[in-house]
């Protein structure tokens, strides 16, 4: 069963004191089984946003050991800073990041938020997916007051807490109080301007964000019937913001929440800013996020600033995350490293080393060495790769031929078949080798009784015709690749017929290598309907790349 994952960002009330922060972050360290991926201060704001993820219940108990922490260590009687709050632990979001629903998160949010309560004694509030009424599901409308006000707040039978006790104690005098969520993936996002007015990157604040701006009339709020202030609404959907000066940097920024950036993405954000801004007289300088990214966002921002350039999209993920780095400016300010923030790669980031991660000396090295792996499935896949690499390469290149500029499109699609395809082979790479390990492994299996005989049997059957299967899913891979080549040999670039002869060849080598392997490890298969079967389909590819190769050597005889 796929394991449950969720994500807690709090945000604690402390941004400057760097001794204090790491303690607070590292508590959630003491939980097995979450990982921290981040911690990102921030002087001005004094306020940190803090990112781990695990399973459930080992989230909420390394949540609730940070709230604790936090509320020893930050006395809310003596800060200051620009971002409002009202709390030790301001806010504890909870972000369902796989296999589980955001109902289930907001469960565990109050699991969370009642042992806060009972066994701290921190009051607070239940907001957005956890909310436990329509009027509580805005976090601006809750921190309203901020922590200043929090003593009329208690004293009103309207605002009485979720969890935690009702009345303005000590406690709470020192420790504010929380408020937690279950929500989407929020992206807290900056953008920077040329400006050190905070009165303008108000007004583009108001320009974009959802909730726009109150509506004036001869300076005067403009009423509807029922006494509330009239509003003309922002240009972006689930979009909030503000505008501040940042003393730690000396400039204005428009800091937006993007509450659902399937609604409105980041670079939507940012390009409507730099309209926005334009129209009043400043620029964008560049932009900030607070906290992790998901990888996705980056691609998608690459994409967007791609297209507006009639570039090809069919490059690789490295090149697109340095292209929406520099397209959002996200290094204005600081240097962005990927391996840092986008939440993907951090997550990743202990993983074992993969084949593909090797260097291509070191891959050879280790296909040299006296170890069994990796073999010549994959060997094959590789070639395979290298061989889709060179139609890839010929679409973009002839994408960005001058004088071709209307058919830019029609290459650029052709580049992303072309990435898919090396993307599908790089994964059979690393995969076949972990087949020929599990094989491996079901021999090392114990076999001193008639049971542990008949599972260890099994276990090598099923790996044998899983470890049949991968090299057979390189063939089929590999040979439907070859139509990136062969489209561009036709239609792309001819200076480049070679290129794309190249790959062919690469691609057959890949088919043949491959169906090698299928016809070894088949004959180890007691389920002879399914070795027969996946023998005549291998036959079939191996033929028809045959045939493609000779319509490949057509093309190069014929023009070169």
């Amino acid at each position: 069963m796929n394991k449950q994952i969720i994500e807690c960002v709090p945000n604690i009330s402390e941004g400057r004191d760097i001794n204090k922060i790491n303690i607070i972050a590292n508590i959630v360290k003491t939980v097995e089984g979450v990982k921290l991926l981040d911690i990102d201060p921030g002087k001005a704001t004094n306020r940190t946003v803090i990112t781990f993820v695990g399973e459930p219940k080992n989230v909420i108990e390394a949540a609730f050991r940070l709230i604790k922490k936090a509320s020893e260590l930050i006395d809310m009687s003596k800060q200051t800073g620009e971002h409002p709050r009202f709390g030790a632990t301001d806010v504890c979001p909870l972000v369902p990041i796989a296999n589980i629903s955001m109902e289930e998160t907001a469960k565990f949010a109050h699991q969370l938020g009642k042992r806060v309560g009972e066994e701290l004694g921190i009051s607070g509030y239940f907001y957005e997916n956890a909310a436990t009424s329509d009027e509580r599901k805005n976090l601006a409308t809750i921190r309203s007051g901020e922590y200043e006000g929090l003593k009329e707040k208690l004293s009103k039978s309207t605002w009485k807490p979720d969890f935690g006790p009702t009345e303005f104690n000590q406690q709470i005098i020192s420790s504010g109080v929380t408020a937690i969520s279950a929500r989407d993936f929020l992206i807290a996002y900056n953008v920077n301007l040329n400006s050190t007015s905070a009165r303008r990157a108000n007004a583009i604040a108001f320009d974009n964000r959802e909730n726009g701006r109150a509506k004036l009339v001869d300076g005067k709020k403009v009423l509807d019937k029922d006494g509330n202030p009239e509003r003309i609404p922002g240009k972006l959907k689930a979009v909030k913001g503000i505008g501040w000066f940042i003393d730690e940097y000396g400039i204005a920024q428009i800091s937006y929440n993007l509450t659902n950036i399937t609604i409105t993405s980041m670079h939507k954000a940012f390009y409507e800013t730099c309209i926005s801004a334009m129209e009043r007289g400043l620029r964008v300088t560049g932009s900030e996020l607070v906290g992790l990214v998901p990888l996705q966002a980056m691609l998608d921002a690459a994409d967007f600033y791609l297209k507006k350039q009639e570039r090809s999209l069919g490059i690789s993920e490295s090149e697109k995350i340095k292209i929406a780095i520099k397209s959002l400016g996200l290094d204005d300010l600081k240097p962005f490293n990927p391996q840092e923030r986008i939440i993907e790669y951090v997550m990743n980031a202990d993983a074992d080393k993969k084949l593909i991660d090797f260097t291509v000396k070191d891959f050879a090295e280790e296909t040299a060495s006296e170890s069994m792996a990796p073999g010549g499935g994959s060997i094959a896949a590789y070639v395979g790769t290298l061989g889709v690499s060179l139609g890839t390469m010929v679409a973009n290149l002839s994408a960005h031929k001058a004088g071709w500029d209307a058919k830019w499109e029609y290459f650029s699609d052709w580049a992303e078949k072309g990435q898919q395809y090396k993307n599908d082979l790089l994964f059979l790479v690393d995969e076949d080798t972990n087949a020929f390990n599990k094989i491996i492994d079901g021999f090392r299996m114990p076999k001193t009784n008639d049971e542990e005989i008949k599972v260890r049997q099994q276990t090598i059957e099923d790996a044998t015709k899983y470890a049949t299967e991968i090299p057979f899913k390189v063939m089929e891979t590999a040979y439907n690749s070859i139509e990136v080549m062969l489209e561009m040999m036709k239609n792309g670039l001819q200076n480049s017929l070679s290129d794309g002869g190249v790959g062919v060849l690469c691609a057959k080598t890949a088919v043949t290598g491959a169906y090698f392997n299928v016809r070894i490890n088949a004959k180890d298969i007691k389920d002879r309907t399914f070795a027969k079967e996946i023998l005549t389909k291998s036959e079939d590819i191996y033929q028809k790349t045959i045939r493609l190769e000779h319509e490949m050597m057509e093309i190069i005889n014929k023009n070169i």
